[in-house]
C-alpha cells in the first residue's frame, strides 16, 4: 500500500466536493441493477466511461513523463513514478497468471459474458482507428460525458489530476461496491469477469491508485492557491458529468423495464 499524503489545501478541497460526491453515491441507479437485462443496458453505456478514462490517464502520462524521442528526464520524478504505476495496472494488469489485459479489454470480456451490446463501443473504436473520431456533434447522454472527459484531458496537469482523482479513482471503489452489492445471481458464471473487474478496482483504486492520485495532486498544486482553485473546478465538473451520465443510463433502464420497476 502506498502512503497517502495530505495537506490543508487538499482537506479544504475534499470538503468542497463532498456534497456532489455524496449525491453520486446515493444515486438511484445502483438499486436498479437487479437482473441481467438491466446490467446489460448499464454496461452498454458504462463501457464508454471505461474507455475514455484511458485518455485522462494518457494525458497525465504525456505531461508528467517523457514519451518523446529523443527522451529527456522530467523535472518531477515523483509525479512521473505515480502516473507510471497507475498506467502499468490500467493498461496491462495481470488478470491471471501470465494473462495481461487492459481494464477496458477485461470489461469487454465481461460484456460478452453477459450478452451486453458491444456494437456501439466497437463502432466508436473503428472511428478512432480510422481517425474519424469526432465529438463535435455529440448532444446527449454518454456523448456529453465523453465531451467533458476530453475537454478536461486538454486542461493543465493539475486540473486533469483533480478530475482523475475525484471523478474516477477516489469515487470508483465506493460506486463499484454499490454495484457489486446489487449484482443479480452473485455466483453465476456469466458474471465472473464483471465481478473480477469490479473487485479489482475496489482493491487497486482504494489501496493503491487512489493514494497515488492524491499524492500526485498535492505535488502538482503545492501551495499555489490558484492551482487548487482550478483543480476544485475540474473535480466538480467531473463529478457532475458522472451524475448526468448515471441520470441518462437510469432513464434508459426505466424505459426498458417500465416505470413501475425502476426507481426514479
Amino acid at each position: 500500500m502506498n502512503n497517502k499524503l495530505s495537506s490543508p489545501q487538499l482537506q479544504n478541497f475534499e470538503k468542497s466536493v463532498a456534497p456532489l460526491r455524496a449525491q453520486l453515491l446515493t444515486h438511484p441507479i445502483y438499486e436498479n441493477l437487479r437482473d441481467l437485462p438491466s446490467l446489460r443496458i448499464f454496461m452498454k453505456y458504462h463501457v464508454f466511461a471505461v474507455w475514455d478514462f484511458m485518455s485522462l490517464l494518457k494525458s497525465l502520462q504525456r505531461n508528467l513523463t517523457c514519451v518523446d524521442i529523443p527522451w529527456a528526464p522530467r523535472p518531477n520524478s515523483r509525479t512521473a513514478r505515480f502516473i507510471n504505476e497507475i498506467v502499468l495496472a490500467e493498461e496491462t494488469d495481470e488478470i491471471s497468471a501470465g494473462h495481461y489485459l487492459s481494464h477496458f479489454e477485461l470489461y469487454l470480456e465481461a460484456m460478452h459474458e453477459v450478452g451486453a451490446d458491444t456494437r456501439p463501443i466497437m463502432s466508436l473504436l473503428k472511428l478512432v482507428a480510422e481517425k474519424k473520431f469526432d465529438l463535435s456533434q455529440a448532444k446527449i447522454g454518454v456523448w456529453d460525458f465523453m465531451s467533458t472527459t476530453f475537454s478536461l484531458a486538454a486542461c493543465a496537469p493539475h486540473e486533469v489530476a483533480a478530475a482523475f482523482l475525484f471523478g474516477r479513482e477516489d469515487i470508483i471503489p465506493e460506486m463499484f461496491q454499490k454495484i457489486l452489492n446489487e449484482l443479480p445471481g452473485h455466483e453465476t458464471t456469466s458474471l465472473q469477469n464483471f465481478r473480477r473487474y469490479l473487485e479489482r478496482h475496489i482493491e487497486i483504486d482504494g489501496e493503491e491508485h487512489g493514494p497515488l492520485a492524491r499524492n500526485m495532486l498535492i505535488e502538482l498544486c503545492g501551495n499555489d492557491d490558484a492551482k487548487w482553485a482550478g483543480a476544485a473546478e475540474a473535480a466538480l465538473t467531473s463529478i457532475e458529468a458522472r451524475i448526468h451520465l448515471w441520470d441518462f443510463v437510469n432513464r434508459e433502464l426505466a424505459t426498458a423495464v417500465g416505470p413501475a420497476q425502476a426507481q426514479p
